[in-house]
């Protein structure tokens, strides 16, 4: 009877500590990723600004650092630097948050980096629209892919 009473304690005390576990990781990254993407959104139509990293204008690097840097993760203000620097190279499918870098061709530096927002689609700043949306299959993006990282 002892040992079912301190069974029944044991199952409850794990029980209720794992009410008091910090999230996992993928929780957390799921948390920021939909941060900087909402953040990103919140900024749909502010004009490009070449070294901008507030509302008042971003450039491409300016918007990713701002967004991610609002939910909680430094990133540098360089495509370039966020690409050699930071987060795990994707090698299958992209996930929501994962970081697109573009270049002039596909063996060059990345000149310019969206964030992947699901459904085939990516939130960019571009000298043209400012902060949109496009396809990831954009006739103008998808030749230009360089890869993918998971910050």
């Amino acid at each position: 009877m002892m040992l079912k009473k301190l069974i029944a304690v044991l199952v409850f005390a794990i029980t209720i500590s794992s009410l008091f576990t910090p999230m996992g990781d993928k929780a957390e990254a799921a948390y920021y990723h939909k941060k900087a993407i909402s953040v990103a959104k919140a900024n749909l139509g502010v004009p490009y600004r070449w070294g901008g990293m507030s509302p008042r204008g971003f450039d491409c690097s300016g918007l990713v650092s701002y967004s991610y840097h609002k939910a909680g993760k430094n990133l540098p203000h360089s495509a370039a630097q966020m690409f050699y620097t930071k987060g795990k190279r994707v090698k299958s499918s992209l996930r929501v948050g994962d970081l697109m870098f573009f270049g002039p061709n596909k063996a060059s530096r990345p000149t310019h980096v969206a964030i992947y927002i699901g459904s085939g689609k990516m939130i960019q700043s571009v000298t043209s629209n400012g902060v949109s949306i496009t396809y990831t299959t954009n006739s103008y993006w998808k030749p230009r892919f360089i890869g993918a990282k998971r910050i």
